[in-house]
Formats: C-alpha cells, structure tokens, sequence
C-alpha cells in the first residue's frame, strides 16, 4: 500500500508535464521497480538519475522526457538531502581551490581518451558547435573554432592562452589557421598526453597546471568550456588573473554553458557522477565579478544549439559503443542519461551557452562583432 501511495504522488507530479508512468509516448516512463517512487520522491533528481543508471525505469526519449520535467519546474517541487548537503558545503567550502581543481580531471576527462575520441568530432573539441550553416557536427565544430577566431581577431604572431585547452583541437587550428603560438593549460594529465601529440611540430605548449599558476603576457586569451569549473567563490580571482595576463591591446574571449538563475550549486547528479565542483555561473555572477577588470565587448547566446551538439555526441557514442572495451552497462547508461538529459535542459532553456567577448581597455575604432 506504501508504494501504492508513492506511486499517486510522483503519477500527480509527473501529470504537470504530461508525463505518464507506463505510457505509451517517447517521453513517457516504463517503470521496473516498484520501489522506484519512495526512491525519487526521497533522493528528487539525484535518485532518478541514479534509479536510470540502475535500471530502474526507462523511456524511449530521455531528452524529451527531461525537456517536459525542467519546462514544468519539476526539478524545484522534489528536494533531497543531497542537494541540502551541496549547498552548504558550496558555502563553508572552496569546493575549485587550486587543490580541488583537478579532481574533475582525474574523475571526469583521465576516463578514457577512446570514449571521447569515439563521441567527438576529429577535432576532439568538447563544447558546444556552432551549427549555423552546418548539417554535420564536424562542420559545426569547425564553425564555432573560425567563429572564435574571428572575435579574437587573431593575426600572425600573436600569443595566444587557451585556458581548459582539452586535447590540443583549439590550439591547433589557431596555429594552423593564423600562424599564433598558443600555450594550453588544462587538469587533465590524459587530456595533455593527446594534445601534445595532435598538436606535435607546431608552436603549442601544452602544460597541467591550474590556471591561477599561468605566468606571462598574452595578446588574446581564450576559455572554451572550462568556467563551468571555477566556481562562484573564484570567480574575481580569475578574471583578474585574465585581466593581469592580457597585453594592454589583449582580447578574452568567454565561451561556457551558464544558468539563467544565480546559485552555487550544481545538479546533485551532475555533481556526484559528471563535474565534480561544477557549477553554472548566471549573468549577474559574470558581470559583477568581471566590473572594473574588464570591458564588455559582446554577448552572444546560442544555447539551443548545445542541444544539437549533445544528440550528435550521442549518437556517435550509441553507434560507437560496441568497439569500446572497459565500460560496463552501467556506465553506459550513466553516459547516455548524462548527454541525453543534458540535451533536454538546452531544449528546455533552462541551460544557455554564452561567448562573451571582453577587452583590456577597450576596442579602438568600429568593430562588428562576428555572428
């Protein structure tokens, strides 16, 4: 009869986004266990993400199923202690000090480079494309990098930094494309033994190393899908380390997944199994952190083609899965909720992805930034 209970409770909740237990839709939930109910009425998104990975329920579309969930605020009428727990610990802690900072590296990018290599494009670039134009997500990847390039208005000779540099895709096309020396800074010891192979005989220099460690001065700064690791307690502190590394004439072009909401905590799921310390920063959080460091150039959202960019990742991977050794079926479908119910909350504008364009002192003269 408990159960019975649990089961109307989460029925009258789900009802919100017309979701239904045992549909018939793509959206809809096909429950395994009847102990289901109690577990994500108790642990909100933490146990049902946790109860997918278990095999507990599935759905045919977990994208459309998360769309329908964020669109209704679901996520705000199910607490859990986790996320309780999270939220004071973002407070008394420093949850991205310099001896946090590479954690997510050793438990999120060192998993595997022939996971990632099988998801993304030949690029390996791990952020979100820029698919104006584009029908592939190579194409679009290549669009986002010129894009970027286009901004820093990149010229020969220049020095540029890529903070969270990944596997070398970034830095190698701007050294390719516009003969500039990059150094490339990431966490990631497995991330920087492929870059300096993809990026071997050109003028990159890859090094781990906490961005608060960068030395020197840099005529263009780049951060592509790194600041979601910063942390709110840090964020001063790293643009003013932007601010202190760009020439007087420099560019820092911003590229990261944000909230449309100030908080400082993540997703308890997100946080246990994908980011550790992760967290989305809101536009009040960048613009006070970034007032009398640096000018505001630009600010560019294209959210919605995240979600694009996450259904090609997953395909990939789904169509990929079988040639990967050392994954058991729990991990794959931890990945697959990850990315699929990461593609939802960009379909459901709950996520954006901003390029935010800054300046030293100031661009001189007219300047019409790229689209």
């Amino acid at each position: 009869m408990a159960e019975d209970s649990f089961r109307r409770r989460l029925e009258d909740l789900l009802n919100l986004a017309d979701v239904r237990i045992d549909g018939d839709r793509d959206w809809d939930i096909q429950v395994h266990n009847p102990h289901f109910y109690r577990r994500v009425l108790a642990q909100g998104s933490l146990g049902f993400g946790e109860a997918y990975m278990d095999g507990w329920w599935d759905c045919v579309a977990v994208d459309q199923l998360i769309c329908r969930l964020l669109r209704a605020r679901l996520d705000e009428k199910v607490t859990s202690p986790a996320a309780v727990l999270d939220a004071v610990k973002a407070r008394l802690l420093n949850c991205q000090s310099r001896r946090r900072a590479f954690e997510v590296g050793e438990r999120h990018y060192n998993i595997g480079n022939d996971l990632y290599q099988c998801m993304l494009d030949s690029r390996m670039i791990y952020s979100c494309a820029y698919w104006h134009g584009a029908e592939t997500l190579e194409q679009a990847q290549e669009n986002k990098l010129d894009l970027c390039c286009r901004k820093l208005q990149l010229v020969q000779g220049m020095k540029v930094l890529d903070i969270g540099c990944g596997w070398g895709g970034t830095a190698r096309y701007m050294a390719e494309r516009y003969g500039v020396e990059v150094v490339g800074v990431t966490v990631s010891t497995a991330q920087a033994e492929l870059a300096r192979q993809i990026c071997d005989g050109l003028p990159v220099d890859i090094r781990v190393c906490d961005y608060r460690e960068v030395g020197g001065c840099f005529d263009r700064i780049v951060s592509i899908g790194m600041f979601e690791h910063v942390g709110y307690k840090n964020y001063r502190t790293y643009f003013r380390k932007v601010r202190d590394l760009l020439a007087e004439d420099g560019l820092f072009l911003l590229h990261t997944i944000a909230g449309n909401e100030t908080t400082i905590k993540t997703d308890p799921w997100i946080e246990r199994y994908i980011f550790p310390n992760g967290m989305l920063p809101s536009a009040r959080q960048i613009a006070e952190a970034t007032e009398g460091l640096l000018i505001l150039e630009d600010w560019h959202n294209f959210g919605p083609d995240y979600d694009r960019t996450l259904m090609a990742w997953h395909a990939n991977i789904e169509s990929a899965w079988d040639r990967l050794e050392g994954y058991d079926e729990r991990f794959r479908r931890m990945w697959r909720y990850y990315l699929l119910s990461c593609a939802g909350a960009f379909r459901a504008r709950s996520n954006q992805l901003w390029q935010i364009l800054f300046s030293r002192n100031g661009i001189e003269g007219e300047f019409r930034v790229p689209r």
